[in-house]
C-alpha cells in the first residue's frame, strides 16, 4: 500500500485583515463562558460555536486565531472542529436544511423527504444553492424520533413532514433571499 501524500503543509490560508475572533466575541466568550470551565483549553467547543453563529462557518484562520486565545496548538482545535459534524470548515448557504436519517426517520420516509428538498432546490445532499442561500445536509439523529420524518432548518425544528411540505418548505427558504 503506498501513502499518498497531500501539500497541505504549503497550503495558503485565506486572510482577510479584520479578524475573525473580534474582540467583542472574545469578551463575550469570556463573560459567558471562562468561570463555568477549569481551563481555556475546556472552552473549544463554545468558542467555535460563537465563531461559527458569527461568521457562518469556521475559516482557518478563525481556528488559528481561536486556538491562540485558548492557549492550544491550532491543530487541536481543527481536529475539534472536522470531528463534529455540526462545524464546517468550508462557507455554507445561509440556510441550512438538516434531514434526519435515523432510523425512525428512515421507516417514516426520510428518503422521499430527502429527494423532494433535492429537487425543489436543484442540489444534491452535501451541496449548496447556486446563489448561496441553502445547504443541504442529511444527519444522523436529530432527537426528535417521535415526530418522525424531520427536519431542522436553521435553528428549528420540522416534524412529521410529507415530500410535499418538505418541497415547500425548500421552496420558502430559496426564496427569501434574505
Amino acid at each position: 500500500m503506498a501513502w499518498l501524500t497531500k501539500p497541505s503543509g504549503r497550503q495558503a490560508l485565506e486572510r482577510r485583515s479584520e479578524p475573525y475572533l473580534s474582540d467583542g466575541l472574545k469578551q463575550k466568550v469570556e463573560e459567558r463562558y471562562a468561570h463555568r470551565y477549569p481551563t481555556r483549553r475546556a472552552m473549544a467547543l463554545p468558542v467555535l460555536h460563537a465563531i461559527q453563529h458569527e461568521h457562518n462557518w469556521l475559516p482557518y484562520q478563525a481556528i488559528e486565531e481561536a486556538a491562540e486565545f485558548l492557549e492550544i496548538q491550532p491543530s487541536e482545535l481543527l481536529d475539534t472542529a472536522t470531528f463534529y459534524e455540526e462545524f464546517f470548515t468550508q462557507p455554507r448557504g445561509k440556510h441550512t436544511v438538516w434531514v434526519c436519517q435515523s432510523v425512525s426517520c428512515e421507516v417514516m420516509g426520510e428518503a422521499a423527504i430527502t429527494e423532494s428538498i433535492a429537487d425543489a432546490l436543484n442540489i444534491d445532499p452535501g451541496e449548496t444553492t447556486d446563489d448561496d442561500q441553502v445547504t443541504l445536509l442529511k444527519v444522523e439523529c436529530i432527537g426528535a424520533c417521535g415526530a418522525a420524518p424531520v427536519a431542522l432548518v436553521d435553528e428549528e425544528l420540522h416534524e412529521n413532514l410529507t415530500p410535499a411540505s418538505a418541497a415547500e418548505l425548500a421552496r420558502g427558504l430559496a426564496k427569501k433571499g434574505d
